[in-house]
């Protein structure tokens, strides 16, 4: 499998009709065009007929290999519109002298000349248009722009409206031309989001540094960064500390200290100190590589406003022409008054202003462009579905910790019962979590503070949603929650203890609890109020109890929580939301493992993307890249703004065209008119979508 650049790609409807071509050929095994990219991957071994095939369905298309250092700047777009742009300008001055000298070649002998100025004129600005037409009629594609443009522009000179004709085709061009390059602007917005791939790595192999391909470096290889460099890949720090600018991660300007044991993410730049990083993930399961694909594969889901509009589009057409049809012979044929030219010139007037073009291109430029700036605002969407899906969001679910709260949790007190010490029940917590990686299990190991001996525990027990039973020193350990003892039948004074605790009995004797505490991140009770504000209603779900979850949920104000929970628990809980809420979206926002369930049964997955685990961002349909809960606000209000502007498209574009229409019918309306109306259309909602990307 293998991606290609590929260029001259006007339209997403051009886009879905080869990938559907190229899809019936037996050499592919795989096809996806990424019009938002401009990118083609293909599972093929015949690229020859591959570029055949293109050729057919669009000749104007052709594809190549990607290149890194292509640059598409300014100047350049003006070289790759130089052709047109002398078509332009060649056709603007033969059209001035046929104006000026038309009078008078009019009614002279040299009543030929005025053809072939006007002709002419109009074949160096049309020709492509025509070829295209007739080579779509010829695959059976009759109704498409160019015949449009091709029967008005033809039905002009056949009753004589020769300047209106040319103006008509150099006016298409030109739109045609501002339109590729206000896409291909919107197309470098994203793809500059792809530009943060790392392009080397300073290896450390046998005490010396070299460069090698990000790819070619394993994991627990040593590799240092230096000031001003990006960090290549995910690893942990083992010497030096630094600042670094995290902005292509997640939109945040702020630089952040990373010091020793700190995990550092590809894609950040160091901006100060030498780091040297161990690092723990492989190039393509590092934080900047995921990014990478769920920008390059965003467009491909659709949002249910773009599959509407293409399907209209395939039957927009016919239904213009056979309109304009009639009312070219209806009218003369049903009443003798009426002449033919003047029907005929308001028909070639509606078949110009119904262009669709505004439509078909705005409206995906619009969608990709909220992706971009979500991206470029620290918030991956994996397809403009979810971006309209973010806008029916009623009920916003949190999971607790590492969610709402940071996940850093601390031994914070230790009571001790039944003639057990302190020091007691923080060693046996600690062998009997010595095996777990959970925040919780750290923190009790980190109060610990000795080192554990692992020959002393012989046997471990996992109990999910309750916590763990060990052997330690030929003890029977029980280190979890109230739900454990009850489950072992353990006796204990006190059932109903604040704050995150972890109960421990020996050989089924109770001996203490330990209570652990964690703190809410800095935005979570601004997050409650602005979606509070947007008469969201809010839940939170936890696995601690039901007094540590009601003293969260006094903090946060949030309608309502639920404790003591199960993974399977979260997903019934999610489930009866989304019963309940049938006129609207259920979102969950997770982090660990155990929430990608939950993630992947909600209308919506929002997941944490800088700590969250594999499993929940993977899962995830939006992902926060910097586990700020406040993003999830961020999110919908981009997704309402992206639809505010799509549906601005929309209205705008209806009404304009309908306008002209009725002018056109009722002989109002000229050419001239029809084409800037046209043009104009598609041009102000091109460039209304482009708003979207400087979203901040």
């Amino acid at each position: 499998m293998k991606k290609y650049n590929i260029k001259n790609l006007s339209c997403p409807s051009c886009a879905s009709k080869i990938q559907d071509e190229l899809s019936k050929l037996d050499e592919v095994n795989f096809v996806s065009i990424n019009y938002a990219a401009g990118s083609i991957t293909i599972d093929t071994e015949n690229m020859g007929k591959i570029k055949r095939k293109i050729l057919e369905v669009e000749p104007e298309v052709e594809i190549e290999d990607i290149n890194p250092e292509h640059n598409r700047s300014s100047m350049r777009l003006l070289a790759e519109n130089k052709r047109s742009i002398i078509k332009i300008i060649t056709s603007i001055l033969l059209l001035l002298v046929g104006i000026v000298f038309e009078d008078a070649l009019h009614n002279t002998a040299y009543h030929l000349a005025e053809y072939i100025i006007f002709v002419f004129a109009y074949l160096v600005v049309g020709w492509n248009v025509i070829k295209m037409a007739v080579k779509n009629i010829i695959k059976g594609l009759v109704f498409s722009e160019h015949f449009l443009m091709t029967i008005a522009t033809l039905g002009a000179f056949a009753i004589h409206e020769m300047p209106e004709a040319v103006a008509v085709m150099l006016f298409y061009i030109i739109g045609e031309m501002f339109q590729g390059i206000a896409v291909n602007k919107s197309r470098r917005s994203i793809k500059s989001l792809l530009e943060i791939k790392p392009d080397f790595a300073n290896l450390i192999k046998n005490g010396e540094s070299q460069k090698v391909s990000p790819n070619n470096v394993k994991v627990g290889d040593i590799i240092v960064v230096r000031a001003g460099e990006k960090i290549p890949l995910d690893g942990i720090i083992i010497d030096g500390n630094s600042f670094v600018n995290t902005s292509a991660l997640t939109g945040e300007s702020v630089p952040r200290k990373l010091n020793i044991n700190d995990q550092a993410l590809a894609g950040m730049i160091n901006q100060s100190g030498l780091l040297t990083i161990k690092v723990t993930k492989h190039f393509n399961e590092s934080s900047i590589s995921r990014i990478l694909d769920m920008v390059g594969n965003a467009t491909a889901k659709k949002a249910e406003t773009e599959k509407l509009i293409t399907t209209i589009a395939k039957y927009y057409t016919p239904i213009v022409v056979t309109t304009a049809a009639l009312i070219a012979f209806l009218p003369p044929l049903l009443f003798l008054d009426q002449s033919f030219s003047e029907w005929i010139y308001r028909a070639l007037v509606i078949l110009v202003i119904s262009c669709p073009c505004a439509l078909v291109i705005s409206i995906p430029l619009g969608y990709f462009g909220g992706i971009g700036g979500a991206s470029r605002n620290g918030i991956l969407v994996k397809g403009s579905n979810f971006l309209d899906a973010l806008t029916q969001v009623k009920t916003v679910v949190f999971d607790k910790t590492g969610t709402l709260t940071k996940g850093e949790f601390k031994v914070s007190e230790i009571v001790a019962s039944n003639g057990y010490t302190e020091s007691e029940i923080l060693k046996y917590a600690a062998y009997a979590e010595s095996n777990s990686n959970h925040p919780i299990a750290s923190s009790i190991i980190e109060a610990w503070g000795n080192i554990i001996n692992i020959d002393r525990i012989s046997q471990v027990n996992e109990i999910s949603g309750h916590g763990i039973e060990a052997v330690v020193d030929d003890k029977t350990i029980i280190a979890g929650n109230d739900k454990l003892l009850h489950k072992k039948q353990i006796s204990h004074p006190n059932c109903n203890v604040k704050g995150t605790v972890i109960h421990i009995a020996v050989n089924n004797i109770y001996a203490g609890y330990i209570i652990i505490s964690d703190t809410l991140k800095k935005d979570a009770i601004k997050v409650i109020e602005k979606l509070k504000k947007r008469n969201i209603y809010t839940v939170m779900l936890t696995g601690d109890n039901k007094h540590t979850a009601e003293a969260y949920s006094n903090i946060l104000q949030v309608d309502k929580y639920y404790a003591e929970l199960l993974p399977e628990d979260k997903v019934k809980h999610i489930e009866h939301l989304i019963f309940e809420n049938k006129n609207g979206k259920v979102a969950f926002v997770g982090d660990g493992i155990n929430d990608a369930p939950v993630i992947a049964r909600a209308d919506i997955g929002i997941a944490m993307g800088a700590l969250g685990s594999d499993a929940a961002i993977e899962t995830a349909d939006v992902v926060l890249m910097d586990d700020l809960p406040s993003k999830v606000d961020e999110a919908i209000d981009i997704a309402s703004r992206t639809r505010a502007i799509v549906w601005q498209n929309i209205s705008f574009a209806i009404a304009v065209k309908a306008l002209f229409i009725l002018l056109g019918t009722f002989g109002i309306a000229t050419m001239w008119e029809a084409v800037f109306g046209d043009m104009g259309v598609a041009l102000i909602a091109i460039l209304n979508a482009n708003r979207i990307l400087r979203m901040k």
